[in-house]
């Protein structure tokens, strides 16, 4: 079994305001800090090549992480940079339809859960074969695709855990690269 921590990138702008990025090249806010648990200080940094993640990794003192695009946010295609409350009182049973989709959700131009969880499945396979504790700065797309893979859950509903976007999340890999969680919201 080989662990993985996922941490997702502090603040920026577009967050705060709850607007959606995806793939968005959105810098952090000017005054974010981040903790890290000691259990995260020995392990290999990767980061997504976003500079908001990029910078994150920056602000506990690893600038020079490896860049993974694999580990990008989902795509929202025509959706970037609006928010969820508007696309659903713009959208309305159409938007509805599309979120009970659970994995299949796809935005316009954009790619869905399930898309996200094949994207990563094989660095998480490649994690595990290398067999070395990783910490991954990454975005709520990714993270959540790895908790439902993990979990079993079909985005359908409410998530097994309400995750805390300013924690680290630990996972187990097992030989073939399938997560399961070990703990949630450390901070």
């Amino acid at each position: 079994m080989t662990r993985l921590a996922l941490l997702r990138h502090a603040d920026t702008a577009w967050s705060a305001a709850g607007r959606i990025q995806g793939r968005a090249d959105v810098s952090l806010l000017s005054n974010c800090s981040v903790w890290l648990p000691d259990d995260c200080r020995p392990m290999r940094i990767v980061s997504s090549p976003l500079s908001r993640c990029v910078q994150t990794a920056a602000l506990f003192g690893a600038p020079d992480a490896a860049h993974e695009p694999r580990i990008i946010e989902m795509d929202w295609g025509e959706w970037k940079g609006r928010t969820l409350a508007e696309l659903r009182e713009e959208l309305g049973d159409a938007m509805a339809q599309n979120e009970a989709r659970g994995l299949d959700f796809r935005p316009p131009g954009g790619e869905s859960p399930r898309a996200v969880i094949e994207r990563i499945k094989p660095w998480l396979r490649e994690i595990s074969a290398a067999g070395v504790p990783t910490l991954a700065v990454t975005h709520r797309g990714v993270i959540r695709a790895i908790l439902a893979e993990a979990s079993g859950w079909d985005m359908r509903g409410k998530p097994p855990a309400k995750l805390d976007w300013r924690a680290v999340h630990f996972f187990m890999l097992d030989a073939q690269g399938r997560p399961s969680v070990e703990r949630l919201n450390v901070r």
